[in-house]
Parts: C-alpha cells; structure tokens; sequence
C-alpha cells in the first residue's frame, strides 16, 4: 500500500506541491497576510504544468492569470490601493459595481465557452469556461478585498470539486473541498470583522 502511495507521490508530486501551496495562500487570505500573494504566484507556477498536461487550458490560462494577479494583489494589500493607506480596508461590493461585475463575468464565460468548444479538445468546455470566469472575477475582488469574493469562490470551487473528480486529480480533489470549506469560514470572518469594525466607529463616535 505504501508503495503505492510513494509511487503516485512520485508520479503526481507537481500536483500536490500545488495543492499544499495552495492550501497554505487560502490561509493566508483568510487572515488577511500579505505573503498569501507570493504563495498564489508559485501555486499558480506548478498548476500551469498540471493544466497543461491534463488539457484544461481554460485554467491553464486562468493560472497565468493568477500570476498577474497576484501582483496586483500584493501591491494593493501593501500600499492600501489608490488612496495610499497601509492596509487596505475590507468593504462590500457596491451596487454599482455589480453590474460591472455581472457583464464582465458573462463577456468572460460566453468567450472562454466558445474557443474551448470549437478550438480545443477540452472535454468539458462549458464547465471549464464557468469555474475560470468566475475565478478570474473573484481573485480580482479578493485583491480589492471586497467581502463577495468569498461567495463567488465557494460557488467556483465546489464546482471545480467535480470536474476534479472527473479527471481524477485527487490531490486536487482535496485541495478544493477544503477551498468550498474555507471560502465560507473566510466569508465569514471577514463579514464578521467588517461588522464589528463598523460597530466600534460608532462607538467611537458617541464616546
């Protein structure tokens, strides 16, 4: 049994040094540390090889996407975005920005949709096209920290968790149900500390 283990480590150890490193940057989001964006960048390092290899090329992308965004995210975790405060605040979406958010996530799915049905060999094109537009969506919003990005990933990730199943990346497998776990206890505790920050302005306020 052991040999067995050992032998698919061996075989599949790319995957599952990406699945521990991205257990480690879902931490880290949750607590708000900085240093989850470098962790997402090499996680999305190693999971370009895997998507590559197991012919999801609509995440593939989305893992080069990643790359990017974890700049973006760093230097706004950082510097506090445009207004230049230390630490960037947690805050809910505005009304406004949905309607943004909604058509840039319906452009993303009907483009990703179409090439990966008529351009790729990608067995499951429409699926795949779902998780990585929303994904490209929510990992923006994560970087703005905006509350909402916890509900769009544990929509992204338990979805993700079947296409896993199916294409029999089990490490992987793991690794998202743990994400639809963590994505609820990161909404959570990030509503939680939006809420009682609020509180205490009033507080303050009427002190």
């Amino acid at each position: 049994m052991l040999q067995i283990f050992f032998q698919w480590v061996e075989s599949n150890w790319v995957e599952l040094l990406g699945a521990i490193l991205g257990l480690l940057y879902i931490l880290l989001s949750i607590r708000q540390n900085k240093w989850c964006w470098p962790i997402g960048l090499l996680t999305s390092v190693l999971y370009i090889y895997v998507f590559l290899v197991t012919k999801f090329y609509a995440d593939m992308l989305l893992q080069v996407y990643y790359v990017g965004a974890s700049i973006f995210g760093w230097y706004n975790w950082t510097q506090g975005g445009k207004h230049g405060r230390q630490v960037l605040p947690v805050r809910w979406v505005k009304l406004w920005e949905w309607a943004w958010i909604a058509v840039v996530t319906s452009l993303l799915f009907i483009i990703m949709a179409y090439v990966l049905k008529y351009h790729t060999d990608s067995p499951i094109p429409y699926w795949d096209a779902f998780t990585t537009a929303g994904s490209f969506v929510a990992t923006w919003m994560l970087a703005k920290k905006m509350i909402e990005n916890w509900l769009f990933w544990i929509v992204v990730d338990a979805v993700s968790l079947g296409l896993y199943i199916y294409k029999g990346l089990y490490a992987t497998v793991i690794l998202f149900a743990v994400y639809t776990l963590l994505a609820i206890v990161g909404y959570i505790q990030w509503r939680n500390e939006l809420k009682n920050g609020a509180t205490q302005k009033s507080q303050e306020a009427w002190a």
